[in-house]
């Protein structure tokens, strides 16, 4: 009798996964028809702008911009800096979409909320991603305001999201991450700062939790790992999105230094105004890639 009965909770245990899911399949749906119903050339190209980034929005014509407080089933961002508006319209001459303000795990999303919006631009069919952030440097040739293009990535978030069953609709199993940042890409950009004298670094991007800043010893702990710099968002969404099949092109701005021989103390303020300073390079390197995609 209890075999029985343990046998006929697993399966309402089972249906309630698979309805949980279906739910969010059909959350992406409800999702990407709202945004279609109210754009009509909808873009393959889709920019997600970091802390102090937003205002590249500015350069984008012809837009609609939509809160996220009116799209169904989107989180609102709680950060500082972060404006919290899905923006469609032209950057030189592409249609493109624009997430001013992304989602961070430290907010307390977990991992299916923080990439929902990269689900949702998939189902959209966009097929490039861009994506910026604000980053602590730790190579010691970098120096605060420099723009890093993002070779590769280092994942130290606790949870994968694309952790648990895996549905073909959404990917494969267990997508390769060999070329999680487009080749293609990085070499368009290098040719893109070497044309326009900006100065480009390359490095190994570190994702961790947040909300704290790093210790002076973990600082050194990611530089003897393989990293060149450190920040509390994008690598969730760039798995989400080579799961879906895109390509990606990432870039950060070095907005402070960390290390033992390193005594400045960051706050979010100093790291919005070095990501400031740093936007009319950011500014022109995305607006000349997108122009050339």
């Amino acid at each position: 009798r209890d075999t029985d009965r343990s046998r006929g909770l697993g399966d309402v245990y089972k249906r309630q996964k698979k309805n949980k899911f279906e739910t969010m399949l059909e959350k992406i749906k409800q999702t990407a028809d709202f945004l279609r119903s109210k754009i009509d050339d909808m873009p393959k190209l889709a920019i997600i702008l970091g802390t102090g980034l937003g205002p590249l929005a500015d350069m984008i014509e012809n837009k609609t911009v939509i809160p996220y407080s009116e799209i169904p089933n989107f989180p609102v961002s709680t950060v500082e800096g972060h404006s919290g508006n899905f923006i469609f319209g032209i950057l030189a001459g592409k249609r493109v979409m624009a997430m001013q303000g992304r989602f961070h795990y430290y907010e307390g999303y977990d991992m299916k909320t923080v990439t929902f919006p990269v689900r949702v631009m998939r189902a959209l069919g966009v097929e490039t991603l861009i994506v910026s952030n604000a980053a602590g440097g730790m190579n010691k040739e970098f120096r605060v305001g420099d723009v890093m293009v993002i070779t590769d990535h280092i994942n130290l978030f606790p949870e994968n999201p694309l952790r648990g069953k895996n549905y073909k609709e959404l990917g494969d199993r267990f997508p390769a991450m060999t070329e999680a940042y487009s080749h293609r890409l990085v070499a368009l950009a290098d040719q893109i700062g070497a044309e326009k004298g900006i100065r480009l670094m390359h490095g190994v991007y570190v994702g961790t939790t947040g909300p704290t800043f790093e210790t002076p010893a973990e600082y050194e702990y990611f530089r003897v790992i393989g990293g060149d710099a450190v920040g509390m968002s994008t690598v969730p969404e760039v798995i989400v999105a080579r799961h879906g099949g895109m390509e990606v092109f990432g870039l950060s701005v070095i907005t402070d230094l960390g290390g033992k021989d390193v005594t400045d103390v960051p706050s979010h303020e100093e790291v919005q105004q070095a990501a400031i300073k740093a936007e009319p390079v950011t500014k022109e390197l995305v607006r000349t890639i997108v122009e050339r995609l």
